[in-house]
């Protein structure tokens, strides 16, 4: 079974049906080998057309808006901007576009997290290609798609889990405070973050304060867990 990251060129072609997909791809990951497998196999065998890619998430925001795409294939777990927020941003900006998740996590807050922020689909990395296919068509017909290998894992959660905690901590955050908290969580200083926001190194702190307030902590460190926690970052 052929995983959806799985680097190759086959001689296969549209094992569905005959008529290629004309849809406009944009692909957002940050390993540039994922990138160029999946667009292997977009091109080639289903036919699609490739005309964008983007690194991370504020790549993903301006590139969707610059090359209006039909389909985003984005990555969960993006630098600077995670794969959630830069979802929100982009179906705020141009409501049509598909959007789907790509992730090598499954579990419920990332599951939920996307399909919250406007995601149409959301799909495993070690998925078939066939699931990918499947999940192409779905959205093209206005549909939700869910991998197969999730289902049981969500039922589980919701049985097992108390829900609304986390989902509520988020949206306690406004979206410039989660921003800055992920990048807090990757490392960057103060002015490096006021530099990749546009904005002065004291709207920084003010907005590092708020976060310490809001999330009731005392250290850096503590900010990371909430980062993780949240599933702004994996680390």
């Amino acid at each position: 079974m052929r995983s959806c990251a799985q680097f190759y060129h086959s001689t296969n072609t549209l094992n569905k049906d005959e008529t290629p997909m004309n849809e406009k791809i944009l692909l957002v990951d940050d390993h540039t080998l994922i990138r160029e497998g999946l667009r292997s196999i977009l091109e080639v065998e289903f036919g699609m057309k490739v005309i964008g890619q983007a690194a991370d998430g504020l790549q993903a925001v301006s590139s969707a808006e610059e090359l209006r795409p039909d389909i985003i294939i984005m990555d969960v777990e993006l630098p600077l901007l995670n794969g959630r927020e830069a979802t929100r941003r982009i179906k705020q900006r141009n409501d049509s576009v598909r959007i789907i998740a790509l992730s090598m996590h499954g579990d419920r807050g990332n599951v939920i997290g996307m399909f919250q922020s406007g995601a149409d689909a959301y799909l495993l990395k070690h998925c078939a290609v066939d699931e990918l296919q499947d999940a192409i068509h779905a959205v093209l017909s206005g549909r939700r798609y869910l991998s197969n290998h999730l289902t049981d894992v969500l039922l589980e959660s919701f049985a097992t889990s108390s829900p609304g905690t986390q989902d509520a901590v988020y949206h306690q955050l406004t979206a410039r405070e989660r921003q800055v908290l992920q990048l807090i969580a990757e490392g960057r200083s103060t002015k490096e973050a006021a530099a990749i926001l546009g904005c002065a190194i004291s709207t920084v702190e003010t907005h590092r304060q708020h976060l310490f307030n809001k999330l009731q902590v005392q250290s850096v460190a503590d900010l990371t867990k909430e980062a993780i926690r949240l599933g702004l970052t994996h680390l």
